[in-house]
C-alpha cells in the first residue's frame, strides 16, 4: 500500500473521460498515480455508488477530483473510507440534501439552460427517460470557449448525455463536511455560472483558485493549473 493518494478523475456531463488527458499527462510526469474513470452520467446516486464503489477497490488513499456534474458525484461517493479529500473544478458543489436544481436556483441561470438538446434512451420495465445534451451549435461558446474551433468542433459532436433525472436529484451526503477540500472556480464558465461555483467552494471551506477567462473546458485548455491545484490536495493529504 502506497500512502499517495491516488488522484481519481470523474469528469462532467457532456464530456467523457478523455476530457482529463492534458491533466493526466501532468500528474503522471509529477509521479502521482492517478485514474480517470468513466462517470456513467445516469444520475446521482447511480453514479455516486459506482465511483464510490470504484474508489474503495484502490489499495490506499484516494483524493477525488470532480469536473462539473462530476463535482456532485464526487461530493456524495466522497463518503467512501479511504477518500481523504476532494477537488472540485468548475463543479458543482451540494450540500446534503440539496439538488444541483436548488444550487443553481440561487444565482442567475447560465447560458446553458436555454440550449439544451432532449433525447429520450430506454429504461427497463419502464417508460423512457429524458437525457440532455448541448445543442451543437451553441457547445463552442458555452463549454468550451477558450478552446480551438476545430477542437470544439470535435467535442460538440462526441458529447455523453447526461439524465435530467441528475438535476432533480438530492445528494444524499456532503463528503467536504469531513474532509478537506480545494476548488478551482473558472471565471469565464458559461455552463455554470461562476458564483454557484464561488457558493459551493466557500461553503464546503474549500482553498480556492479562480482562473480568470477560464471556460468550463478548464481541465483541457489549462491542464497544468488544474493538475497543480490536484497536486497540492494529493500532497496535503499524504
Amino acid at each position: 500500500m502506497t500512502n499517495t493518494p491516488t488522484a481519481v478523475l470523474v469528469h462532467g456531463a457532456f464530456a467523457d473521460a478523455g476530457s482529463w488527458s492534458g491533466v493526466v499527462a501532468e500528474l503522471q510526469n509529477q509521479g502521482i498515480p492517478v485514474l480517470a474513470p468513466p462517470n456513467p452520467l445516469r444520475g446521482l446516486a447511480h453514479d455516486a455508488a459506482h465511483i464510490a464503489s470504484l474508489a474503495a477497490q484502490i489499495d490506499g488513499p484516494v483524493v477525488l477530483v470532480g469536473h462539473s456534474y462530476g463535482g456532485a458525484v464526487v461530493t456524495v461517493a466522497g463518503a467512501a473510507e479511504n477518500v481523504v479529500g476532494l477537488v472540485y473544478i468548475a463543479a458543482y458543489i451540494p450540500e446534503e440534501g440539496e439538488s444541483l436544481g436548488e444550487l443553481q436556483g440561487r444565482f442567475p441561470l447560465s447560458s446553458l439552460g436555454d440550449n439544451v438538446k432532449e433525447w429520450t434512451y430506454p429504461v427497463a420495465g419502464g417508460d423512457p427517460a429524458v437525457e440532455l445534451t448541448i445543442q451543437a451549435d451553441k457547445f463552442p461558446s458555452i463549454f468550451a470557449a477558450d478552446l480551438p474551433a476545430p477542437v470544439t468542433k470535435v467535442l460538440a459532436v462526441s458529447q455523453r448525455p447526461l439524465a435530467a433525472a441528475a438535476f432533480v436529484e438530492p445528494a444524499s451526503a456532503a463528503a467536504w463536511q469531513t474532509k478537506p477540500s480545494w476548488a478551482l472556480v473558472a471565471a469565464a464558465d458559461e455552463a455554470i455560472n461562476p458564483e454557484v461555483e464561488r457558493f459551493g467552494a466557500k461553503r464546503a471551506g474549500s482553498t480556492t483558485l479562480e482562473l480568470e477567462g477560464a471556460s468550463h473546458a478548464v481541465a483541457v485548455s489549462r491542464p497544468k493549473e488544474v493538475a497543480d491545484l490536484i497536486r497540492d490536495a494529493v500532497r496535503a493529504t499524504s
